[in-house]
């Protein structure tokens, strides 16, 4: 029997960016899957386009040279059948199988962030209970036809039940190496270190191998889940809202589900396209930088307090680092986190 799997997207204010991570996954070849879409109270009418490209009403539009799209591949068959709910009823109902809508877009009711607006719908899955697998799969993501089935294949012959990776690339430089699969933390920093494989090229020998065996944590952009992972180990924690969230989830996980990725799953991932990224192309932004700082020294608190002084000093570093640069706003944020600054408006 083909595994089931519940392909899970987080929105925010991006559906152009959805619509094509739909289109990608709907091309897939993987034969049994269904996908939700939660949406966290988008102000730009998300809901009603995601709506209007499934009934075929809405083109697929690209700003750029698409690193999956080409003027050879047809778009999806429309209609695709499309319900909504709200919040309260996807964390309440069951739907049997039959009656499943190929795309679930739940509106989560608020900004509530990427661990919180996911595990809307880990708690729509497990309400149904009648799935292998959860992917989760950023919207600013584009998949190969293949990408599922060859982390599904990977997985079921690992030697040990496992999250599951993939192999991201960049989406406006298909050819170099975003991620293979996760990232390393250092716990005396509280820093996640440098992104594994980043700025290879996918025509250089890469010993998979080797990067795997040293996964702290797989990135949310791609994470495969098996259904007993959730019940064995839990939801994301909600309280970081942005960041981290997938460190403390491996922290928890201690060891119990091997960490691994595909190589031949390919996600191609534009990065950081909702608020700036840290690490990436983007210029990273106060609010994206606001949850990366707060959430190190929280996380650092919760499991490492040992760590705690060596996390603050690494902090002071690096807004110094950003005072070398004359970015004194972010020079203040950082500053009031370090004096025990908790909220920020969004």
């Amino acid at each position: 029997m083909i595994p089931k799997v519940y392909i899970v997207i987080l929105n925010w204010n991006g559906w152009q960016d959805t619509i094509e991570c739909l289109e990608s996954v709907f091309h897939q070849d993987h034969e049994n899957y269904k996908v939700i879409v939660c949406d966290n109270a988008s102000e730009d009418h998300s809901i009603q386009h995601i709506q209007a490209w499934a009934q075929g009403k809405e083109l697929l539009m690209l700003s750029n040279e698409s690193a999956f799209f080409s003027s050879t591949l047809s778009p999806v068959a429309k209609p695709i059948n499309t319900h909504v709910i709200d919040r309260k009823t996807a964390e309440s109902v069951k739907i049997s199988d039959e009656n499943q809508p190929e795309l679930m877009i739940i509106k989560t009711g608020g900004n509530l962030g990427f661990a919180a607006g996911n595990n809307v719908a880990l708690r729509y899955a497990q309400n149904q209970d009648d799935f292998d697998y959860v992917w989760l799969l950023n919207n600013d993501t584009v998949i190969e036809i293949n990408c599922l089935s060859e982390m599904v294949k990977y997985t079921k012959n690992y030697p040990k039940a496992n999250l599951c990776g993939s192999l991201i690339l960049y989406y406006d430089n298909p050819e170099i190496v975003q991620a293979l699969g996760g990232n390393g933390y250092n716990k005396w920093t509280g820093n996640a270190t440098t992104t594994y494989g980043r700025g290879q090229s996918t025509s250089d020998v890469i010993d998979h191998s080797y990067y795997e065996s040293q996964l702290d944590y797989i990135t949310g952009a791609s994470c495969l889940l098996p259904k007993n992972f959730l019940h064995e180990i839990g939801l994301m924690e909600e309280s970081y809202f942005l960041y981290y969230e997938e460190i403390d989830w491996c922290i928890r996980n201690n060891g119990t589900y091997a960490l691994c990725y595909a190589p031949s799953a390919k996600v191609y991932h534009k990065e950081g396209s909702s608020i700036g990224s840290p690490s990436g192309e983007r210029q990273s932004s106060l609010l994206s930088d606001f949850y990366l700082f707060r959430n190190k020294l929280k996380l650092t608190r919760r499991y490492f307090p040992e760590a705690i002084l060596t996390a603050y000093l690494t902090t002071i570093l690096q807004l110094l680092n950003r005072a070398r640069r004359g970015q004194w706003d972010k020079v203040k944020l950082i500053a009031q986190i370090l004096f025990g600054k908790n909220t920020i408006s969004h």
